[in-house]
């Protein structure tokens, strides 16, 4: 297929023009050109489904943007400081509530099972009600 070979020749960017353009024209054309990309491995996200490759890109990811995750500089270095101990402050607050609230939903749920076993053995010792037999009318 020369078109196919042209296209490969230009790269990835034209096969993105030519599905566009098919999604333009008429859907299916646009539709139909993804799902080759995607099934004979045009497309380099899609060639090796390997986890580690997925996590290799997540961590480029995180690395190309931890400059999101790190304040700019005010100009003030007293300032700053005081936002970073503030900051590791508060998300260590939030790392104890949250424990606390692992804490207490364990308790709940103990509470809850403690007494559910204690209405089980009060059952347990009782004579069923519902499996009572009649006694004759006499």
């Amino acid at each position: 297929m020369p078109i196919v070979a042209k296209l490969d020749e230009l790269g990835r960017p034209a096969w993105i023009v030519l599905m566009i353009l098919g999604f333009i024209v008429w859907w299916p054309i646009g539709l139909t050109i993804l799902a080759y990309l995607i099934w004979s491995g045009r497309m380099g996200c899609w060639k090796g489904r390997h986890a580690a490759r997925w996590q290799d890109g997540a961590e480029r990811v995180r690395e190309a943007t931890k400059w999101w995750h790190t304040p700019p500089s005010s100009g003030n270095r007293a300032f700053d400081e005081y936002r970073t101990d503030t900051l590791r402050r508060l998300e260590e607050e939030q790392r104890e509530f949250q424990d606390f609230l692992g804490r207490l939903r364990e308790a709940k749920d103990r509470a809850e099972f403690d007494q559910f076993m204690a209405d089980r053995r009060r059952r347990g010792s009782a004579p069923p009600a519902d499996d009572a037999q009649p006694q004759p009318a006499g």
